[in-house]
């Protein structure tokens, strides 16, 4: 008996103006998607959002954004929950489901500066913010006279404190820019090749519990197949090695002509060990995960289980 379609949706979501965007922008395509349909937002502080001003490799991970939005969905509270794909934990806890991935805005590194305009511009010394340690150890493998410095904060956080000179540049998601129509303050994009995004980044997923049938069905019209089937790719990649957001680890990939494309790679946070990994197969629906998962031996064929064995010794 197929399941009665909900006639009101509750968005658990953060409240950060990012956040907020990506979950009125999932609300309108409800709206347009299911006419009638009543959408409601529950706006949530999370405990990523509390600790602002400590790392998150130190207090958790990104997972820290997504938990409580969870516990709302699991006690009734919302039926929805809305989220960056790159920090969703690759591996869910029992019960829920990314029902659908929207369709991948920008996924590179933005670089942000008022007086330069790439990292290779800035004098050595030169301090560029960050709170990612993939984009920290990537950098510091092709700019070691760079200095690094931890950056938290939403990204108007982020933007303030290098308007006030705490920072000579700063590295950015572009997808947050371009979606809070910051798109002015990019100085340049690093490319996929220069700095490999992380796993999922520039896709907006959506999460339920995965016994509302009712939803699932609903939120496929959502779900944009292309970008659904690289996001499983590279989660797949992170997976396999057992890393998660607080390690230098990115996974990238891509379709074109029935063919799917991957790069990935893991490296120690200073950038003085790094494995690297390409491939490419068919594009067909079943191969998503099999290509993140030739990707992740090829990086461990390289060295990267020793590289994250290391990380585990100092954690």
């Amino acid at each position: 008996m197929p399941a009665v379609t909900p006639d009101r949706i509750v968005i658990a979501t953060r409240e950060s103006a990012l956040a907020l965007w990506q979950a009125e922008h999932i609300r309108a395509r409800l709206a347009r998607a299911h006419p009638g349909l009543q959408v409601e937002l529950l706006g949530m502080t999370t405990e990523g959002d509390r600790k602002l001003g400590t790392s998150l490799a130190k207090i958790g991970g990104k997972g820290l954004f997504v938990k409580e939005l969870e516990d709302a969905l699991l006690h009734g509270r919302a039926d929805i929950a809305v989220h960056s794909m790159k920090d969703v934990p690759v591996n869910l806890p029992p019960g829920f489901v990314i029902a659908a991935i929207g369709e991948r805005e920008d996924p590179r590194d933005a670089f942000v500066s008022n007086r330069h305009r790439g990292l290779s511009e800035l004098p050595p010394g030169a301090v560029v913010g960050t709170s990612s340690q993939r984009r920290e150890s990537q950098i510091r493998a092709r700019f070691p006279q760079l200095r690094i410095e931890s950056l938290r904060g939403n990204v108007q956080t982020r933007l303030r404190k290098l308007d006030e000179g705490q920072y000579d540049a700063v590295i950015l998601a572009a997808a947050g820019l371009k979606r809070l129509g910051l798109e002015a303050r990019i100085a340049g994009l690093l490319t996929p090749e220069e700095s490999i995004p992380a796993v999922g980044q520039g896709a907006i997923g959506i999460e339920c519990r995965a016994d509302r049938a009712d939803l699932v069905g609903l939120l496929q019209t959502l779900n944009h197949a292309d970008t659904a089937w690289c996001v499983r790719a590279e989660r797949a990649v992170s997976r396999s090695l057992g890393g998660n957001c607080t390690v230098p680890l990115g996974a990238f990939a891509t379709i074109a002509d029935g063919r799917a494309s991957m790069r990935g790679f893991v490296a120690s946070p200073d950038g003085s060990r790094m494995a690297r990994a390409t491939g490419e197969a068919a594009h067909v629906p079943e191969g998503a995960e099999p290509l993140g998962q030739e990707i992740a031996d090829r990086l461990a064929a390289a060295g990267a289980r020793e590289i994250l064995s290391a990380l585990e010794g100092v954690a």
